[in-house]
C-alpha cells in the first residue's frame, strides 16, 4: 500500500476528523481536570492530611481523604470515557478494592486503594499537560482570527490588535498588506495546530495508560479470575453432562436388568432349582442396590432439580429432609450454574450437620442477594457450639467457597441457635 505524500498529509491535517476530535478532547478534559486538582489537591487531600495529623481531626480527616480518593477514581473514569469516545483509546477499568466488613475495614480498604492514588497522581500530572493542550487549541482560534484579518480590514477595521500564542508578539495590522500577511501567518498556524495538539494528546495517552489503566498485577489477577471462572463453569457443565449420561444410560440399563431378573425369578421353580433361584434373587437385589447407589451418586453430581433453579432445588431438598425446614429465597437475578450448585451443596451439607450434631427440631434456609453477592443463611434451633475445625465439614465448605472468592461465617453460641452464612458471588 503506497504511503500518502507528506505534503498532502500536512495540508489536509486541519480538515481531518482526528484533528477535530483531539482538539475537542483537549478542551473537554481541561475543565474537569482543573476542577479535580482544585477539589482533590487543595480542598480534600491537603485538608484531610492536615486534619489527620491532629487527634481531634483524625476522623474528619479520614473522611476527607476517603472522599478525595473516591473523587479521584471518578475523575479517572471520566477521563477514560473521554479518551474512549474522542481518541479511540480503550483503557480497561482497574479492579475495584474489596470492601471490608465494618467501618474501619472499609476505610482501610479505600485508603489502600492503589488505583485511587494513581488517579490522584494522574490529576496532578495532567494539569500542566492539559494547560499545554489548551495552549495548542489557542493556535486554532488565533490562526482563524489571523485568516479573517483581510475581511476585518474590508469591513472598516483599519487598526486592530490581534492575539498571539506568544505573549507580547501580537500583530497590529495598519494596512491591507499587513492584513494579508496576518492571513498567511494564520494559515501557517492552522497547519501547525493539529500537530501541536497531537503531540500533547500523545503525551496524555502515555499518562492514561501508565496511571489510569490496570497494572500488570491487575491484568494478571483479571486473567486468573477469568481462567478460574471458565474452569469452574466447565467443571459444572461436565458434572451435569455426567449426571445425564448416568441417568439416561447406566441407570436405565440397570433398571432393565433388575426387571429381567425379576421375570427370570418368576419363571423359576423353588423346588426344582432352589440354588439357581437364590442366585437370581441375589443378583436382582444387587442390581437394585447398585441402581439406588448410582441414583444417589448422580444426584450428588448434579441434582436434576437445579435445572429449574435454586429456589426449586432448595424446596425439594427441604422436603426430603427429616427436620421441618422453612425456605425463603429472594433471587431477582439467577446465578451461574456453578454458583447454584455450590450453594445447593452448602445448604445440603449444613442441613446434614444440623441433623447429625445439633439436635435441632427445625431449620430455616434464607437466600438473598446484594452488591453482586449471594448470601445463603442456614439457621437451626439446636444446642449450638458449632465451630470450624480442621478436617471437619464446615472447613470443607470454607475451602469450597474460597475457590470462587466466597466466604463462610459461623455464629453458634452454647445453647444455640446456630447460624451459618455462606457468601458467594453471583458469577464465578
Amino acid at each position: 500500500m503506497p504511503k500518502p505524500h507528506i505534503g498532502r498529509t500536512v495540508l489536509t491535517a486541519p480538515l481531518t476528523r482526528r484533528a477535530w476530535q483531539e482538539t475537542a478532547y483537549c478542551l473537554l478534559s481541561f475543565v474537569p481536570n482543573l476542577v479535580g486538582v482544585t477539589l482533590i489537591a487543595v480542598a480534600v487531600v491537603a485538608l484531610g492530611c492536615a486534619l489527620t495529623l491532629t487527634v481531634l481531626g483524625a476522623v474528619p480527616g479520614l473522611v476527607f481523604l476517603v472522599a478525595g480518593l473516591g473523587l479521584a477514581r471518578g475523575m479517572g473514569a471520566l477521563q477514560r470515557r473521554l479518551a474512549r469516545r474522542l481518541l479511540g483509546e480503550r483503557i480497561d477499568e482497574p479492579s475495584r478494592p474489596k470492601a471490608g466488613h465494618g467501618w474501619v475495614a472499609g476505610v482501610r480498604a479505600r485508603l489502600q486503594d492503589v488505583t485511587a492514588w494513581r488517579a490522584v497522581a494522574y490529576v496532578m500530572v495532567k494539569l500542566p499537560v492539559a494547560t499545554l493542550g489548551l495552549w495548542a487549541v489557542s493556535w486554532w482560534v488565533i490562526g482563524a482570527l489571523y485568516v479573517i484579518a483581510p475581511v476585518r480590514w474590508a469591513a472598516g477595521q483599519r487598526d486592530f490588535g490581534m492575539l498571539s500564542p506568544f505573549p507580547g508578539l501580537g500583530l497590529h495590522p495598519h494596512s491591507l498588506g499587513a492584513a494579508f500577511t496576518a492571513a498567511a501567518l494564520g494559515c501557517a498556524m492552522l497547519l501547525v495546530a493539529p500537530w501541536l495538539t497531537r503531540a500533547f494528546v500523545a503525551l496524555d495517552r502515555l499518562l492514561l495508560r501508565a496511571l489510569l489503566g490496570p497494572t500488570t498485577l491487575d491484568e494478571r489477577v483479571r486473567t486468573l479470575e477469568q481462567t478460574r471462572a471458565q474452569a469452574v463453569d466447565d467443571a459444572a457443565e461436565r458434572l451435569r453432562r455426567l449426571e445425564r449420561d448416568l441417568h439416561d444410560g447406566a441407570q436405565v440399563r440397570l433398571a432393565a436388568l433388575a426387571m429381567s431378573l425379576d421375570m427370570v425369578r418368576e419363571q423359576l421353580d423353588d423346588r426344582d432349582h432352589p440354588e439357581l433361584h437364590r442366585l437370581v434373587e441375589t443378583a436382582r437385589d444387587n442390581a437394585a442396590e447398585t441402581l439406588t447407589e448410582l441414583r444417589d451418586l448422580s444426584r450428588g453430581l448434579h441434582p436434576p432439580t437445579l435445572d429449574a433453579g435454586l429456589p426449586d432445588a432448595l424446596t425439594t431438598l427441604a422436603a426430603r429432609t427429616a427436620l421441618p425446614v422453612c425456605v425463603s429465597v429472594d433471587l431477582p437475578q439467577r446465578p451461574t450454574p456453578a454458583i447454584e450448585s455450590l450453594a445447593y451443596y452448602c445448604a445440603a451439607e449444613l442441613l446434614a450437620n444440623a441433623i447429625k450434631h445439633s439436635g435441632a427440631r427445625s431449620c430455616r434456609i434464607e437466600v438473598s442477594t446484594g452488591d453482586g453477592t449471594l448470601r445463603l443463611r442456614v439457621t437451626d434451633d439446636g444446642r449450638g457450639g458449632a465451630h470450624i475445625a480442621e478436617g471437619g465439614g464446615l472447613a470443607g465448605l470454607v475451602q469450597r467457597s474460597r475457590t470462587v472468592d466466597g466466604g463462610l461465617t459461623v455464629h453458634s453460641p452454647a445453647g444455640g441457635p446456630t447460624t451459618v452464612q455462606v457468601r458467594l458471588p453471583l458469577h464465578a
